[in-house]
């Protein structure tokens, strides 16, 4: 029981992969011949996509407009090639299709798939003939279509450039004539491209639509500039050239130097150029006419401003020549005044070299100016030069007139400063002439006792240094600098002596006062009564400043701050 189970159970096993194996070979077939049948599903698709090219309803358009023996050669041909395409060639795609599908019917793979190659290679040369004969047969139609749409289109152009001329014809002068020829050309090159269609010369065609696009490009052009270009030709520039010559001719009348504007010739040549503008423009030649107009008029509105400019300069360059020329009368009358006192003026002060060459200096300067100045006037006077430029001159000469007023002023303040100096010294000398007698009678005044041998040292000297301030203002020339260093010298000693004269008679009558101040108190202090008398032997010396020092020190020991109380009592001694 149990090996027949076993032997049961391995033949059932057996049988069963049998089966699998049939089922999985049956599959692989099955999945192969939908495989190989998509194939030929696909390339018949592609063949009914060849057989349904639309060249037979383009070949019917050619046929509409058969006009000559070219035309009907190249018909014949491509319905040749098409009943080729459509009686062989596609019905042999047919028979290669039935043959590969019936290969695979028989399950023959090999042959079916040698049979697909074949028609996979007869199919891509069917495809190409047919693409190649549509594109040949819509060269002719699509340029057919293509052509009457452009000419369309150009004929719209046409129609309303020529509209708007004829509707503003009076704007373009001279030149409408011109252009109406050329509206002529353009018409008859429409009756040429008609001609020519007729005839199916289709390079030629290209030919005459180009020529066409371009004519009325031009025209585009000539419409919207020659109005423009008349207006500024025949109109503005010529009223403008008018008003320039009267502006000119009054000018000149008025004395205005304009030569350097060459206004005449620029107006001829102008009149030159708008005259060759207009004889380019007869032809229909219009390249940067309008611009070279324009160029024309900013020039002559620069005169304008330039002319303007002229009367504002003559005026700046009259008002500037007036206050110029009172400046230097002012300073050639006050240079030669200068040069009439020099000579007494050597002899007064003496004068340095540098003073002189200084002198020297202007009066060159000045002569340089002067004469510069009359080349100026013989410029105005000429009317050679513009006024813009004359002022520009006038300016650099009133500079330098400036120049050497301001030199000028420093040599007199030099100069004139010897006159004050010299006037100051003696002021000054009767000054410290009086300080000095001023000390002289204090001292004798307050009778001191002793006066200190120093105080006549100084005093000495101070009557010295003022002898020769004395001696020196009697020279001649006077040298200023030695002056005032002896007026300084002399200054400063009779100052110190009248300081010192000052500070020892103060110090002498407040000794003498703080000693007369201590007598109350001898009789009781034995030791101020003993300084005291030191104090007027001090005094009687003419030491006052000692005196007081001991006296002041002495009544501090019974009379603190009594130094203070002196001073109120007392006050400075003045």
């Amino acid at each position: 029981m149990g090996s027949n189970t076993i032997l049961l159970i391995m033949i059932s096993t057996f049988f069963i992969a049998i089966l699998c194996v049939v089922v999985t070979l049956n599959l692989i077939q099955r999945k192969k011949d939908h495989q190989i049948k998509t194939i030929i599903d696909n390339l018949e698709v592609e063949k009914n996509k060849i057989n349904s090219t639309p060249i037979a309803p383009e070949l019917s358009k050619v046929e509409s407009f058969l006009k000559n023996d070219k035309l009907e050669e190249m018909y014949d041909d491509w319905k040749e090639r098409l009943d080729d395409i459509k009686n062989k060639q596609i019905p042999k795609l047919t028979d290669m299709l039935i043959e590969a599908d019936y290969s695979l019917s028989k399950t023959d793979y090999r042959s079916a798939m040698y049979k697909i190659a074949k028609l996979e290679m007869e199919l891509y040369k069917v495809r190409t003939n047919s693409d190649f004969l549509l594109s040949e047969i819509k060269d002719i139609t699509s340029s057919e279509e293509r052509n009457r749409a452009i000419i369309t289109k150009l004929k719209a152009e046409y129609r309303d450039l020529y509209q708007k001329f004829t509707t503003n014809q009076a704007d373009y002068g001279e030149i409408a004539k011109p252009i109406a020829l050329q509206f002529e050309n353009i018409s008859r090159r429409f009756e040429d491209f008609e001609i020519t269609m007729e005839n199916n010369e289709y390079t030629e065609v290209t030919q005459i639509i180009k020529a066409i696009d371009e004519m009325l490009e031009h025209m585009k052009v000539t419409i919207d500039e020659v109005p423009p270009i008349v207006m500024m030709a025949t109109n503005i520039l010529p009223k403008r050239i008018k008003e320039i010559e009267a502006n000119y001719n009054s000018m000149v009348r008025a004395g205005y130097p304009l030569d350097y504007l060459n206004v005449e010739y620029n107006i001829e040549e102008a009149n030159k150029k708008i005259n060759e503008i207009m004889d380019r423009a007869n032809v229909l030649n219009f390249e940067d006419s309008l611009f070279e107009l324009k160029v024309l008029l900013d020039y002559f509105d620069s005169l304008f401003a330039d002319f303007e400019k002229e009367k504002i300069e003559r005026q700046n360059y009259e008002d500037n020549d007036a206050k110029f020329r009172q400046k230097l009368d002012k300073i050639n009358s006050l240079v030669r005044d200068i040069f009439d006192q020099i000579g007494d003026l050597k002899k007064l002060y003496n004068l340095s070299k540098n003073d002189i060459d200084l002198l020297n200096s202007i009066r060159d300067d000045l002569r340089d100016l002067n004469n510069d100045y009359k080349v100026l006037v013989d410029h105005t006077g000429n009317k050679a030069f513009a006024y813009s430029k004359l002022t520009k001159e006038n300016e650099g000469l009133f500079l330098r007139l400036v120049q050497i007023e301001d030199t000028l002023d420093n040599s007199l303040d030099a100069i004139g400063s010897m006159r004050d100096d010299e006037l100051r010294a003696r002021q000054q000398l009767e000054e410290v002439k009086a300080i000095l007698k001023d000390s002289k009678y204090q001292i004798r005044e307050y009778n001191l006792p002793v006066i200190p041998q120093s105080y006549f040292v100084e005093l000495k000297e101070a009557q010295a240094a003022i002898k020769e301030i004395v001696r020196e203002l009697d020279k001649k020339p006077i040298t200023i600098s030695t002056l005032n260093t002896r007026v300084d010298t002399a200054r400063d000693l009779v100052l110190k002596l009248y300081t010192k004269t000052r500070e020892m008679m103060k110090t002498a009558m407040f000794a003498e006062m703080a000693i007369v101040y201590g007598n109350r108190y001898r009789s009781k202090e034995e030791d101020l009564d003993k300084n005291l008398t030191h104090s007027e032997i001090l005094f009687y010396r003419g030491e006052y400043k000692k005196s007081l020092e001991l006296t002041i020190n002495s009544l501090n020991q019974v009379e603190p701050g009594i130094y203070n109380k002196l001073l109120k009592l007392y006050g400075d001694g003045k």
